[in-house]
């Protein structure tokens, strides 16, 4: 049972406030013992800069990125942190106003141009942002912090400098990629975008990057398109931030949120729109699964699976289990898009007007879908699945379609259950027991959960007036036995406003989520998204790419 827990005090407002960067590393306070075997760095990713010339920006995603570092050596913790360098943050402190258009925000027009020279500007096309502020990953040796745009920024791990920016594009037939790829044992990334496909029509392309090569060559030179999947609307392609992969098959869940590609082209270039602006539901929909081989790679346009409306953006693993494909996702009920309910000027309200407004956002359930690979094995109207361990139905239709109803895993009101963790190098594209996420309390983030997939018993972390971040889960070095998949630890950065050291790094006991340290600094840190921890031997990672 998950408690319920009230913050009048408002105290989470403050990790929406800007912050200034740092010139070095700042030591903290460690309360606890941090484990001899943990140590290498946290590296966060998330908004750090919430105005810029005196005008405010809209939405959450519009903050300028900034990325953190946490470094564990022999028992101490130093925090680091810096802006990011992109085109983005630079000419907006240069010119002192947003530029570029991000997320929520349209750029503001150059005071030193008159009506033609903009509209001139804005004839010239869209000028797409590349504030990468959501995740940070590794492409063969090296560290990229992303968005969803086209656009990849290679930083230094170490000092956090901002290294070059790159454009997928040049490498890749897509419009940009998730923030959230996965990683084979080997560093084969794989991610998923949109892109033009057969006549000038949308479809989402499935792409391969090799690990790091023997020649020292640049594995994005030698990154290709895999596979293509089909787009249900010509010309509105859905919103995308993430996708399943099992060892021998990619999913790729097609939601109602749909972006207006003449909305894209169009307004916003001559009328000054934002990514926002650009999206629409298409609640007639519903939501499709779409699924493809890895190895020889094909689209499985046979299997139409299809089921009720929701959003979606972080699924947590998918796995094979005798001839069935079983898809565990964080599900916001609907079509209405949930970013609709995360403008700072909501997030920043009083606590009961911020419950008032979530009351009418899409309510959170953790479910679990099958998706049965021999669709015509029964006769029509007769559920497909025959998994002992869950009550998830596939129905055959008379068109062809499989209708799916999920089992829901995890569902409180207005508690989500969100930015989701596994063993991922042990577990991800397998059969698991659990999963970490981020309890999202009227969208306000308060506890971390652990959620017994099988038995859908919780574990709760929580304290008063804190405001955890995602939690990591960083395994313990030889734990690979079936009964130790939660052998290890959680990390994540919290912020406690009033504190006399407001935000530390958390360590908890992943197994029963008592704490095991906490690293004090004297620092606010602003919401960060997601991260990686970068282990200190071998630079392995166990990477975010749920």
């Amino acid at each position: 049972m998950v408690s319920r827990v009230e913050h009048p005090a408002a105290g989470y407002r403050k990790i929406f406030d800007s912050v200034e960067e740092l010139n070095e590393a700042i030591p903290a306070e460690v309360i606890g013992t941090i484990p001899s075997w943990l140590g290498g760095s946290v590296l966060r990713m998330g908004p750090g800069l919430f105005e810029v010339g005196g005008e405010p920006l809209n939405h959450l995603f519009d903050g300028q990125a900034l990325i953190h570092k946490f470094d564990l050596k022999d028992g101490g913790v130093t925090y680091h942190r810096r802006f990011l360098r992109s085109d983005a943050y630079v000419r907006a402190m240069t010119e002192n106003r947003v530029v570029i258009t991000e997320f929520g925000t349209a750029a503001f027009p150059d005071p030193c141009k008159n009506v033609f020279s903009r509209f001139f500007t804005y004839f010239k096309g869209i000028e797409v942002t590349d504030n990468c502020s959501v995740n940070i990953y590794t492409i063969g040796e090296d560290f990229y912090a992303v968005t969803e745009s086209n656009y990849i920024t290679k930083v230094d791990p170490d000092s956090l400098e901002t290294l070059k920016k790159v454009d997928l594009c040049k490498y890749l037939s897509v419009n940009g990629v998730t923030a959230h790829p996965h990683t084979d044992t080997d560093g084969t990334v794989y991610n998923i975008g949109n892109c033009f496909g057969k006549n000038m029509s949308l479809a989402y392309n499935i792409v391969k990057i090799p690990p790091a090569q023997k020649d020292k060559s640049e594995p994005l030179e030698k990154s290709k398109v895999l596979v293509q999947l089909p787009s249900s609307e010509r010309l509105k392609p859905s919103y995308i931030h993430s996708f399943g992969m099992t060892d021998n098959y990619f999913v790729f869940v097609e939601q109602p949120v749909k972006i207006n590609l003449f909305k894209f082209l169009s307004a916003w270039a001559f009328t000054g729109a934002t990514y926002m602006d650009c999206f629409e539901s298409n609640y007639s929909m519903g939501t499709w699964f779409h699924l493809a081989t890895k190895d020889p790679p094909d689209y499985l346009n046979s299997h139409r699976f299809r089921t009720s409306a929701f959003n979606i953006f972080h699924h947590i693993n998918t796995y094979e289990d005798q001839g069935f494909i079983v898809v565990d996702l964080c599900t916001w009920k609907g079509h209405e898009f949930v970013y609709n309910y995360l403008y700072l000027a909501n997030l920043r309200q009083e606590w009961e007007e911020v419950k008032k407004a979530a009351v009418n956002a899409p309510q959170p359930e953790v479910r679990r879908y099958v998706l049965p690979l021999d669709v015509h094995r029964v006769e029509q109207g007769k559920n497909l699945v025959s998994l002992s361990y869950t009550t998830a139905t596939a129905v055959l239709h008379p068109d062809g379609t499989v209708w799916l109803e999920p089992e829901v895993l995890f569902s409180g009101p207005r508690l989500a259950f969100e930015f989701p963790q596994i063993n991922y190098s042990q577990r991800s594209g397998k059969k698991y027991s659990f999963a970490y996420g981020l309890g999202l309390n009227h969208f306000i983030p308060d506890r971390i959960v652990k959620l017994n997939v099988q038995s859908k018993e919780t574990l709760t972390w929580q304290e008063d007036e804190c405001y955890p971040s995602e939690p990591m889960f960083v395994a313990k070095p030889g734990a690979t036995e079936e009964e130790e998949e939660d052998e290890g630890v959680l990390l994540s950065v919290v912020v406690k406003p009033g504190a006399q050291r407001p935000a530390f790094l958390l360590i908890l006991d992943a197994v029963d989520l008592k704490e095991i340290a906490r690293a004090e600094v004297d620092a606010i840190v602003p919401v960060t998204l997601h991260g990686m921890y970068r282990h200190p031997r071998t630079e392995q990672n166990n990477q975010d790419t749920s």
